[in-house]
């Protein structure tokens, strides 16, 4: 067959001139990388430059490369060699699949070494991916594991009240041991019930966002025009840091003889899938390490700690075809598909794209773009507006309808007595919970992050200005954002 074809099938390879029987380490830690990371293939006989050589005795090479890996590499991988004739000359093949009793290492000389592949390379496993290579090949994921945490010493608000506000059922304590929160018996918090505690004593929990003034970090007299950092509960996070994703996400609109066209620099849809997916399948084994959120003048930039657990790199796969995810952290995930934030049969990227493309200033050259390596994963989410006036936009007929009732909260939100920063909570408020949603103080608060007491202030604001009725039935002090209210005072 010709080589040509051999190396186009082959998804990774290497290639060797001749086999090394006396340093062998040389093409071993390839054999250990392709088994911990994404499979791959060794060309025998092949150089650097594709040039076939050819081997001399390939039967005794065979046997040595057979030989060798059993010696060698702990515990045995699942390879297979397959000789071919090109150009004449004998060369040996050697494929390695993806490995399911990971981490496989390279031991010899008083070494014991775990290799993946980063690029082109193969290089030795640090400590946070072979954590994940010994819990992969445990069958168990780190959001699973138990923690030192009694239960009893964390409350858990913030899941109670997105809880309620989503199912409308108040949440049972039965249900921390069967979401996996906590370990039945012990009592004690599992690695995902820590995580969305409310007083998240993990480190790692950590989310930060810089508006960044320019195109890179560097931007000048001014490096950063907006930056916050948020630590404790994935719920607080996600919540916290689409706030600050809303506070920079400018918006134009263009009047129509009906209403008006509303046009993002983001489509926020797309920026809560990205951020959702960011803080649940992210790698928590990295000490020290954080989700970023970086929004320049044109994208918004979302990296989590970890690349693909199939240890595949995003920009190499096909988009526009089903892509079968395996999950990182699958308690988490099913939390938060409980709570609505995501779906069970992991559409993330999907939904991404699709939500971008039906923005009314979207083109082609916009598309969300996605990049990942054994250490991080990046979502490039374009800014829709960057370099475009008003008058130049051109927008598709089927695109020009609008929410008549997200443009009344808005304009009597605007004309409430408030500061700008009151006013964007209580959009953000409105997008949580519609005119359908029944909320508290708590719910307020959870939301945004205030205290109790602030919650209380905006809540006051809002009915003072008409914007929202108190409800009878559900409780003590229960709220509704009122459609007939909001429509008289804009009309």
């Amino acid at each position: 067959m010709m080589l040509s074809i051999l190396i186009a099938e082959a998804t990774v390879c290497d290639f060797k001139e001749a086999l090394e029987v006396k340093k062998p380490k040389s093409w071993l830690k390839s054999v250990s990388a392709f088994a911990n990371t994404s499979g791959g293939t060794l060309f025998f006989g092949v150089d650097n430059a594709h040039n076939v050589v050819g081997l001399a005795d390939p039967q005794k090479d065979a046997e040595d490369i057979s030989r060798l890996i059993k010696e060698r590499i702990s515990p045995i991988p699942r390879f297979i060699l397959t000789p071919e004739i090109d150009e004449g000359k004998p060369i040996l093949l050697l494929s390695v699949p993806k490995g399911t009793h990971t981490p496989y290492y390279y031991k010899a000389d008083g070494i014991r070494e775990a290799y993946i592949r980063l690029g082109d390379e193969s290089i030795v496993a640090p400590d946070h991916i072979l954590h994940e290579l010994i819990l992969d090949g445990m069958n168990e994921s780190f959001d699973s594991l138990v923690s030192k945490y009694d239960a009893k010493d964390f409350a858990f608000s913030s899941l109670r009240a997105r809880y309620r506000k989503w199912t409308g059922k108040s949440f049972d304590d039965s249900f921390l041991v069967s979401f996996g929160l906590v370990e039945e018996g012990t009592n004690k918090l599992t690695n995902a019930g820590v995580l969305i505690a409310d007083d998240c004593p993990l480190r790692q929990s950590r989310l930060f966002c810089v508006r960044w003034n320019g195109l890179t970090k560097a931007g000048g007299l001014v490096d950063a025009i907006d930056s916050a950092e948020y630590t404790g509960s994935l719920i607080l996070l996600l919540a916290n840091g689409m706030n600050f994703i809303k506070q920079n996400n400018r918006m134009m609109w263009k009047k129509t003889p009906t209403s008006r066209i509303e046009m993002p620099e983001y489509a926020e849809r797309s920026c809560l899938e990205a951020l959702t997916n960011a803080l649940i399948h992210r790698s928590y084994l990295e000490l020290g390490s954080e989700v970023h959120v970086d929004i320049f003048d044109d994208r918004l930039e979302i990296t989590s700690p970890g690349g693909m657990v199939s240890g595949k790199n995003i920009q190499d796969l096909d988009l526009s075809k089903s892509i079968i995810s395996k999950r990182r952290n699958p308690v988490l995930a099913d939390v938060f598909a409980r709570l609505g934030y995501m779906e069970r049969q992991g559409s993330g990227i999907k939904k991404i794209i699709e939500n971008y493309e039906t923005e009314p200033n979207y083109s082609a050259e916009l598309k969300p773009e996605f990049f990942s390596d054994s250490s991080q994963f990046t979502v490039i989410l374009k800014n829709l507006n960057y370099g475009k006036s008003i008058e130049k936009l051109a927008i598709a007929s089927e695109k020009l309808a609008v929410e008549p009732q997200k443009v009344a909260i808005e304009d009597a939100i605007n004309s409430m007595k408030a500061n700008k920063n009151t006013k964007s909570k209580a959009l953000m408020l409105f997008r949580e919970f519609g005119y359908e949603g029944i909320f508290g103080r708590q719910d307020v608060a959870s939301l945004t992050g205030e205290s109790q007491t602030a919650a209380g202030g905006l809540i006051t604001k809002l009915k003072e200005s008409g914007i929202i009725n108190l409800i009878e039935g559900y409780g003590k002090g229960k709220y509704r954002f009122s459609e007939n209210q909001v429509y008289q005072q804009t009309k």
